[in-house]
């Protein structure tokens, strides 16, 4: 059975050779099964006066509020689905589908705010090329033993590629109150439709109610788009490294000489960082208070 140790099934000898070099600690060539990107795009979307969706409290303070603000937001999830694009091989259309989570904060004429949660729905949708794939691959796990009942469903999917979305938290561009019989503002979602996944995440329940006011967010997001298939490679491969440094314990000092210790953040102070960031003796000589010859 030796004759089946090489690695990425290559017959040739060198690339064997070097597998088995690796594998008993010399460098050489090594054959890893990873993911290769065939295509891929970044963007950054404005989606204006995207409907808001809230609970029961939250609609009370929309429809009380002279003005609402946006405090933070964040990703739930994004579902993404993928399907060919006719007359037009090896390319697919992506629709993803962004669940967006934002705290807000409502004032009504007293001197403090009201705070609430909301959910924005946003909706894009790019062609990418992600290359023909008519083989089936199928992965051993804990969950598909001997006896275990086929799901077809899995192999019915099993030729497509892999779609892969980067994004970061949206930025809250504006926001505004419009009364609900107004049909203005994007909605690519009813609140029918919102998985129960994602209304768990809200303290109650989000209601689409047809009085009274609606919120509109306008929101900005950028996204890397990607689509990958598997795939093996051979790459030039090392011996394990171990690291040279050595853990340091937490030493039970006095807390006021180890906030002494610390450098004084001057980046925090004056807004510059990274290579643009003066260093500590330069800002010092050249602050205000610095005398002239």
């Amino acid at each position: 059975m030796s004759e089946n140790r090489g690695g990425c099934g290559c017959n040739a000898g060198p690339a064997n050779t070097a597998a088995a070099n690796v594998l008993n600690g010399n460098n050489g060539t090594v054959c890893i099964d990873t993911y290769r990107v065939l295509d891929s795009c970044r963007d950054r979307d404005c989606f204006e006066d995207v409907r808001i969706f809230v609970t029961h409290c939250g609609q009370e303070v929309i429809n009380n509020s002279c003005n609402i603000r946006v405090i933070s937001t964040s990703v739930l999830w994004a579902s993404i689905a993928l399907s060919e694009v006719a007359f037009n091989d090896g390319f697919f259309q992506i629709t993803i589908k962004y669940y967006v989570k934002l705290e807000l904060e409502g004032c009504s004429g007293t001197s403090h705010g009201t705070r609430f949660e909301g959910l924005a729905v946003l909706q894009k949708v790019v062609i990418l090329f992600g290359g023909e794939g008519n083989a089936s691959i199928f992965r051993s796990n804990p969950n598909n033993s001997f006896c275990s009942v086929p799901d077809c469903s899995v192999a019915t999917d099993n030729t497509l590629p892999v779609a892969v979305v980067e994004t970061i938290d949206p930025i809250a561009l504006s926001t505004r109150i419009v009364d609900c019989d107004c049909e203005c503002g994007y909605c690519c979602c009813p609140c029918s439709e919102i998985p129960e996944e994602i209304n768990c995440c809200f303290d109650s329940p989000l209601v689409d109610t047809h009085e009274g006011k609606n919120l509109f967010v306008s929101l900005g997001l950028f996204s890397v788009i990607r689509i990958v298939r598997p795939a093996q490679i051979l790459v030039n491969g090392t011996d394990y490294s171990v690291p040279d440094k050595e853990c340091v314990e937490a030493e039970q000092d006095d807390p006021c000489s180890l906030f002494r210790s610390l450098a004084f953040p001057v980046h925090q102070f004056t807004g510059m960082h990274g290579n643009g960031s003066q260093s500590h003796e330069n800002t010092r000589r050249s602050g205000c208070c610095s005398s002239r010859n």
